[in-house]
């Protein structure tokens, strides 16, 4: 197979611990570093094709959530004190319980 060459800049750091792993590895640095990227790729590879059929239904419910109309808009006063607290919970689940600045709604 015909070998593509491929440059690289990085700093003197990176590139002495790159040398020394590949040279614990048995591997010269041209060939730790094509093993590192194919492994990389690999695994990436995998997560898309993982997440793949989950991320196609994610896709279908927000084109479809984009044809909905708008909602109306809810004020404290149309909650019930039940509804009031589940949001309240929400709410602190999100953003915690320490920062109630960083609430919609809140000045900050």
């Amino acid at each position: 197979m015909a070998k593509t060459r491929i440059s690289i800049s990085l700093d003197s750091d990176h590139a002495e611990r790159i040398r020394e792993h590949a040279e614990r590895a048995g591997l010269d640095v041209s060939a730790y570093l094509v093993n590192a990227a194919t492994r990389q790729m690999a695994e990436v590879e995998a997560a898309e094709a993982q997440f793949a059929r989950i991320d196609a239904v994610i896709a279908a419910a927000e084109a479809e959530a984009a044809e909905l109309p708008p909602l109306p808009d809810v004020v404290d006063e149309d909650l019930t004190e039940q509804e009031r607290r589940e949001v309240a919970e929400a709410m602190e689940l999100i953003y915690g319980a320490d920062a109630p600045a960083a609430r919609p709604g809140n000045a900050a």
